[in-house]
């Protein structure tokens, strides 16, 4: 090694140790935006648009050292960034796959300018992470860095073709879980779910009340279908049997309002990467009950295909004219494959729909100012003959409302809602219950002398004493969650249950008991 070259390195070293050594102490040494683009069209807007990212979460650095409190323009910038972050990453192997046939030396510095905004999402996910999550200081593991986008739409790590269409033992409906240690366990990935049902019922089924093997006593159709039991999943489901123009319409009890939510749990059986692209149920909503496509109507497709990305499919008519005619991409592929959780929410002309957490369609000028919606109809189609590839629902729930409940609470000093759902006989809630769980959790944020009691309410199914006790738990529950997931302070939380003794309907109807399993927030 010469002179000249040995002199260069010591004045690197030299340069590292007096510069750049105080700034790591300081904070993370912020990474360089690379200056000359490679010339590939899609390397060069996943570098620019990792680094965007990158800048808008850095800038945040220095607050989880510090403690720095979060405003809420901050959560909502950082929430922005965590989503957007993770959908770039999951698009990151088919950016290399675009090097192809490149020359040598664009190939190896499209590989260099990768590797760093690589580096720059997963920094971006750590920090958003921590701060949003409270995570706890430290490096963490490659994989978890990974997981936050990997494992969004997974939900239980099973195929659905393990699950049987009938289970022989009726009693399954009140099956329950082993809880985890902690109930907040796992809900993580829920906690920037921004839906909140409705909180005036208007229908809701879950086939309790009907026979096994008999087509339900509230719905309707022109073609047949069964209510089943299934053997991996609790309670009742109604099995969709496929047929041209063949619709199954809910019996509301009237017309729908401007404002209202639809909540429903599907299980999709024999889906795999030869199922068609054809394949989905679509949900419409109509100016008429009756088995025929009204005036106006707005109509959402849910895919099932899964070789290639799923797309869901968007269509109006307003006024006798269709003004919209789409297609959405969101890949769902994992997600339907795992009971996904179905939501959707009309606000006047606007129209939103998630799988599970994600929101997949949000459309402001889906509905008719004046179009008066009357039913909503579902429909499959594009499903392999009967047997091979079947479609279940259950849990359908429709509510007027879909309100800002923090404002209520603020004003108020109360909110009661049905919309926190729990697993059947258990105190563990389910991740979709969230959204309404994070307005309470900004109302504490916003306002820090605020407290809260929590109370717990079940309908009057199985004895007094275990009614009791559940409700007081599941108050524990969502306190758990306020505490875990949201850093809400204990001591500004306390919880109570009444059990069955406070019903606000009739216990003896399915509607009713819905009404009557519902939490409380007091403040006091």
């Amino acid at each position: 090694m010469n002179q000249s070259t040995v002199l260069k390195q010591l004045f690197i070293t030299t340069f590292l140790v007096l510069f750049v050594s105080p700034s790591l102490e300081a904070q993370t040494k912020k990474l360089k935006r690379p200056k000359n683009k490679v010339g590939i069209s899609s390397v060069d807007k996943f570098v620019k648009e990792s680094f965007d990212l990158y800048e808008k979460v850095y800038k945040y650095d220095s607050y989880a050292e510090a403690g720095t409190p979060l405003e809420d323009e901050d959560i909502d910038v950082l929430e922005d960034a965590l989503e957007n972050v993770s959908a770039l990453s999951e698009s990151a192997p088919d950016i290399v796959d675009d090097l192809s046939g490149k020359s040598v030396f664009k190939q190896g510095k499209a590989t260099l300018q990768i590797n760093r905004a690589k580096k720059a999402l997963k920094y971006s996910i750590k920090t958003a992470k921590k701060l949003l999550l409270g995570a706890k200081k430290g490096e963490e593991d490659e994989d978890d860095d990974n997981s936050s986008s990997d494992d969004k739409d997974t939900g239980a790590d099973k195929n659905s073709e393990d699950i049987s269409n009938r289970g022989s033992n009726e009693n399954q409906d009140n099956t329950t879980k082993e809880e985890p240690s902690n109930i907040s366990d796992g809900l993580e990935v829920y906690s920037k779910y921004d839906f909140v049902p409705g909180d005036k019922l208007i229908f809701y089924d879950d086939f309790t009340n009907d026979f096994i093997g008999d087509f339900p006593s509230k719905w309707n159709t022109n073609g047949s279908g069964e209510v089943v039991t299934l053997n991996k999943v609790q309670g009742r489901w109604l099995e969709f049997k496929q047929g041209y123009n063949t619709f199954f319409i809910p019996s509301l009890p009237r017309e729908l309002p401007e404002n209202f939510t639809i909540e429903f749990d599907l299980v999709a059986l024999g889906i795999n990467d030869k199922t068609s692209s054809a394949a989905l149920l679509e949900v419409k909503l109509e100016d008429n009950n009756e088995f025929r496509t009204g005036k106006d109507f707005a109509r959402v497709e849910i895919p099932f295909v899964q070789y290639v990305t799923s797309t869901f499919r968007v269509r109006n008519r307003i006024n006798g004219k269709n003004s919209i005619t789409n297609n959405v991409k969101a890949d769902i592929r994992k997600a339907v494959l795992n009971k996904p959780h179905i939501s959707i929410a009309v606000n006047k002309e606007r129209l939103r729909v998630w799988v599970n957490e994600k929101k997949c369609v949000d459309i402001p000028k889906m509905i008719g100012t004046n179009s008066p919606l009357k039913a909503i109809k579902f429909h499959m189609s594009g499903f392999k003959e009967e047997g091979k590839e079947r479609l279940f629902i259950s849990n359908l729930k429709i509510s007027e409302g879909g309100e800002d409940l923090r404002r209520k609470l603020m004003s108020e000093g109360k909110i009661s809602t049905n919309g926190i759902l729990f697993d059947s006989g258990s105190a563990n809630i389910q991740p979709q219950s969230l959204g309404i769980v994070r307005q309470i959790s900004q109302v504490l944020m916003q306002d820090e002398s605020i407290k809260l009691n929590i109370i717990g309410h079940t309908d009057a199914d199985g004895p007094d004493d275990a009614n009791l006790k559940l409700s007081k738990a599941r108050a524990a529950a969502v306190k758990d969650v306020l505490i875990n997931i949201y850093k809400i302070s204990a001591d500004r939380l306390t919880t109570d249950g009444k059990g069955e003794t406070q019903p606000v309907g009739d216990n003896k109807t399915t509607d009713g008991k819905a009404q009557n399993r519902r939490v409380e927030f007091v403040k006091i």
